[in-house]
């Protein structure tokens, strides 16, 4: 990123007076917790080096904190998509002190391509708004064949499904469809504090990183609806829970070298896949 546009962003006032002067008070509805703390954003930027090829698109920018950081870590491309009215002026002050490295997009995340909105490779880097964070994710592992990786911000509890093993209580749905589209790494955790409001719960980032396309599912769709079904009864034996999806589950478990009797939580990743791809559906 060239000097100029670096002292564009030095010289934009601080966040707090961002936040004051455009009225963005955090609002509950959308989600929102503002990140204001630099030297934590850069933090997260850097984690998603690099940052100079390609398109970063950044979810929920808010007043612009991981934006700025993003910028100031040397990213040379950023999409903002915000659906928040109130949040485009400032960031439109800070789009005009970006040397033309920041573009905006108003609307909602969930109805855009990411892959779409710049030159690959698309690293996807965001703080989520809490109340569609996990609707995000899966619209992105949906789209994972047009991006590189992701570095997100959920609640802690949310990461810890992402990264849970079987046998375990927060191993469900959302373990095996994201660990089957991507490698997942939890990377650090960030307290309440850093937050303008403090939320209740601790957050945590993670990188995901989508495995190669010969490695996945065609289509999610199916793995979708099996873990749905295995996981909609949890205490359920998967004889019991995939009748609705397998006119006799027994035979077909048996012949995967499963047993019927088994419960959810107690199959890998691997296992929901095989099942899955035995499912006559998209």
């Amino acid at each position: 990123m060239s000097r100029s546009a670096a002292d564009g962003i030095a010289d934009l006032p601080p966040l707090r007076e961002t936040i004051a002067a455009h009225g963005l008070d955090a609002r509950k509805r959308l989600g929102q917790h503002f990140l204001l703390d630099l030297n934590l954003t850069r933090r997260i930027a850097r984690a998603a080096a690099p940052l100079d090829t390609g398109t970063i698109v950044e979810v929920g920018p808010g007043p612009g904190g991981l934006t700025r950081a993003l910028l100031l870590e040397g990213a040379t491309h950023v999409v903002a998509i915000e659906v928040d009215v109130r949040a485009v002026g400032a960031l439109r002050e800070l789009q005009a002190a970006s040397n033309g490295c920041l573009d905006l997009v108003e609307g909602d995340a969930l109805a855009v391509d990411p892959a779409s909105l710049g030159a690959p490779p698309c690293r996807i880097v965001a703080n989520l708004p809490y109340n569609v964070s996990t609707a995000l994710l899966i619209r992105w592992l949906h789209a994972a064949n047009g991006i590189a990786d992701m570095v997100l911000m959920f609640q802690k509890e949310v990461v810890d499904r992402l990264v849970a093993q079987p046998r375990t209580k927060d191993y469900g749905r959302l373990s095996v469809l994201t660990q089957h589209v991507c490698e997942v790494r939890r990377l650090f955790e960030v307290a309440p504090s850093a937050f303008v409001p403090p939320p209740k719960v601790v957050s945590a980032v993670v990188r995901l990183t989508p495995r190669p396309a010969s490695q996945r599912l065609v289509g999610l769709g199916r793995l979708e609806k099996l873990t749905a079904a295995a996981f909609g009864q949890r205490r359920k034996m998967l004889r019991g829970s995939l009748q609705g999806l397998f006119r006799d589950p027994v035979p077909v478990l048996e012949g995967l070298g499963l047993s019927p009797t088994a419960r959810a939580e107690e199959l890998s990743v691997d296992n929901f896949v095989q099942l899955a791809r035995t499912l006559d559906l998209p």
